[in-house]
């Protein structure tokens, strides 16, 4: 059994038995974890919206990430049932990212219901990636690094071609998921923890714990290809992929400046500026890469509920951290 199977040793409907015993627990975890928008009331945040106890920075921070995440998550679940897929053939794998294809919907219904319940014209939501720069930037180098597996005519032949679907997995699990995602879940969480979009802020809870699941699985697929193509990932490759997250953590604190243009209830532009190079760091970490930052995090708050424990040693929790429901709890 491969990961890629290129040589058609398997059949890809015969999931048992099972040879990636990790992908299957990536399975039960994100199982274990389900959820549902409208299970979250939303009624204090649309009495909050409505009145004038928001200033105009923390609007534009809650409208530019509401923005940039409801295209983002269609991007993703795009490249998962249209690309990826097509090329990771080992059946568990495949479940999972099913399981993940359905969560990208979820996510996506969550900024439709957050749409809806604040009243956005859609077209002013959903627009933004062509009216905002650091928007329309992040999604087009994203669109750029996952150019191979949205090409129909790619191939997997040779060890180039595994070096480009591996390329790819580091711009959609990485770079897409892993980094352009983080500083919008600290800002809409730092509001949650002043008790401002309470309800929006519980969302990107839920979609920050489904999206470290994702994270982990996908630096686990792409250690598995590594193990399984020994001599894909040389050093000049290593260089290239932190040439791309390097370039990655410049749009994000292009945006997180943006988005985030004055200080607001103790936390500025900067310190989202830093904790994107703190994650760049750890995602560098889980590739084996060194890291090219050395900065704290400046929000150990969120390290502490929130961050990236789940994605790294989810395995060695209880089950029960991850609860259907409308009770998170960590």
């Amino acid at each position: 059994m491969t990961i890629l199977d290129t040589d058609a040793e398997h059949d890809p409907n015969k999931i048992l038995p099972i040879d990636y015993d990790w992908a299957r627990e990536y399975y039960e975890a994100g199982v274990n974890n389900n959820w549902v928008p409208a299970e979250i009331p939303m009624q204090d945040d649309v009495a909050q919206w409505n009145s004038d106890e928001l200033s105009d920075a923390e609007r534009q921070l809650v409208e530019w990430n509401l923005g940039f995440f409801s295209t983002a998550e269609s991007l993703t679940a795009n490249n998962l049932v249209l690309a990826l897929y097509e090329y990771v053939t080992a059946p568990e794998c495949r479940q999972y990212l099913l399981r993940q294809a359905y969560e990208e919907a979820i996510h996506t219904d969550t900024f439709i219901y957050c749409c809806d319940s604040l009243g956005f014209e859609p077209e002013y939501l959903y627009g933004m990636y062509d009216r905002v720069p650091s928007i329309a930037e992040k999604d087009q180098f994203v669109v750029g690094l996952t150019q191979s597996i949205d090409d129909p005519q790619f191939t997997i032949d040779g060890d180039g071609d595994v070096r480009d679907l591996l390329r790819d997995l580091v711009g959609f699990y990485v770079v897409m998921e892993g980094i352009f995602f983080y500083a919008g879940f600290a800002m809409m969480l730092g509001l949650k923890r002043q008790n401002k979009m309470v309800g929006i802020g519980q969302q990107f809870e839920y979609i920050m714990r489904d999206e470290s699941l994702h994270v982990g699985f996908g630096v686990d697929l792409i250690d598995q290809i590594r193990t399984e193509h020994p001599g894909v990932w040389t050093d000049e490759f290593d260089a290239e992929v932190i040439e791309l997250i390097e370039e990655a953590v410049e749009l994000e604190q292009i945006y997180a400046r943006e988005a985030c243009p004055e200080e607001i209830l103790g936390m500025g532009s900067e310190q989202f500026a830093d904790y994107v190079e703190y994650i760049a760091d750890r995602r560098l970490d889980q590739l084996d890469l060194p890291e090219q930052y050395g900065t704290e995090n400046p929000f150990p708050w969120l390290s502490e509920q929130v961050d990236l424990n789940k994605e790294k040693n989810f395995f060695e929790t209880q089950v029960t951290e991850y609860q259907s429901g409308g009770s998170l709890e960590w």
